[in-house]
């Protein structure tokens, strides 16, 4: 009896030690070769489009390679062209229009200041007088301590960033490099993709072969899932923005909605980045309307992205709403802005593990019934 509950003590610390010791192989080949991680992500996400060039045009692999390649790359460098001039353009109009702004804006400070602050720093400073020594001491400390804080805060903050932009230029030619080997890497990849696989499939073993193909495809289905849904918040945000602003007559819509959409990726703080002080402004110089159709439209877009982002998520990549919705808030606790990702991926995979019964065979062996794995 004893012996059967060390057999299974040791068959727990065995699957325990296999999978600390493949997560430590995973997470040291992953800082090494993740260039060649990336190219077969790539390589994965266009061998359809490979496919059909090669059957449909009767191109070679090695040409249908090269022309997807080319395909989706020129497709996006023609987009972020397209999206940089219509940027450029925005900033030019702002160029001229920011100055009278920032003029009204100044002139509004200094009225608040004249009307609403000096008459309160006057309040302040007779109650003030009035205190025994021993308050004033007491409070001039906590001022003191206070500023402290914050010049230390400010001081480190802007040594943080003085600090990482030469961290960032010298990225830039290992990002070049990364970018080189990961195209050169995707090429090979998928221009032998048929033969990899069937490397693969005499190493691999049938059990191992049915699991894995089971979490691959509900992994690359989870993947795609996740950028189309990704796509479709943003696509849905920028659409009820720019319908917005179109109808409260703003200038550049289009680049405005454009930004928005792009910020509204940002967790936490998303559209009202943009939003709560364009409706503050609006409000302090007086263009209440203006102001408060702003405010509608905020209002609007977050009910719909608090609506929409659970239910597009768990319909694109199969997952309960709620299950959804917990992994991308543990997400973001623990990864922060990449967490929105990793949440997602990671309850993906434990469902696909689920699925492919690898649960079942790793538990089967602890008890004592290694016959299911083969």
């Amino acid at each position: 009896m004893y012996k059967h509950y060390a057999d299974r003590a040791l068959r727990s610390l065995l699957v325990l030690a296999i999978i600390i010791f493949g997560f430590f192989v995973f997470y040291y080949v992953s800082t090494l070769a993740y260039p060649f991680i990336i190219a077969l992500i790539i390589a994965l996400m266009i061998n359809p489009l490979v496919n059909t060039l090669q059957h449909k045009l009767h191109l070679p692999r090695s040409f249908a390679v090269i022309g997807a390649l080319l395909l989706i790359f020129g497709t996006f460098i023609g987009l972020i062209t397209l999206l940089v001039a219509e940027i450029l353009s925005g900033t030019e109009y702002l160029a001229i229009a920011l100055p009278p702004t920032i003029d009204k804006l100044i002139t509004f400070v200094e009225n608040f200041l004249t009307s609403q602050i000096i008459p309160l720093y006057n309040q302040l400073n007779s109650l003030f007088n009035n205190l025994n020594s021993g308050q004033q001491e007491t409070i001039i400390i906590n001022i003191k301590n206070i500023g402290s804080q914050i010049g230390s805060t400010l001081v480190g903050f802007i040594t943080s960033f003085l600090q990482s932009i030469p961290n960032l230029i010298a990225w830039l030619p290992n990002a070049a490099t990364v970018i080189i080997f990961s195209l050169l890497a995707t090429f090979f990849i998928s221009n032998d993709w048929h033969r990899l696989r069937y490397l693969s499939g005499k190493l691999i073993p049938t059990k191992a072969q049915a699991s894995g193909r089971t979490v691959f495809y509900d992994l690359r289905r989870a993947l795609f899932g996740f950028l189309k849904a990704q796509l479709t918040l943003i696509s849905i945000t920028t659409i009820i923005v720019l319908i917005g602003l179109l109808i409260l007559k703003v200038e550049y819509a289009i680049t405005i909605s454009l930004i928005i959409g792009l910020v509204d990726l940002l967790p936490y703080l998303g559209t009202g980045f943009v939003f709560v002080p364009w409706i503050i402004y609006m409000f302090a110089t007086h263009q209440t309307s203006f102001g408060i159709g702003l405010l509608v439209l905020y209002a609007v877009v977050i009910v719909q992205r608090q609506l929409m982002e659970p239910k597009i998520l768990s319909s694109s990549i199969g997952l309960d709403p709620l299950a959804t919705l917990v992994s991308l808030f543990v997400g973001f606790k623990l990864f922060g802005f990449l967490g929105l990702i990793i949440g997602p991926v990671i309850l993906v995979v434990i469902k696909t593990l689920y699925t492919a019964n690898v649960f079942h065979d790793i538990w089967s062996f602890i008890k004592g019934k290694p016959k299911s794995i083969q």
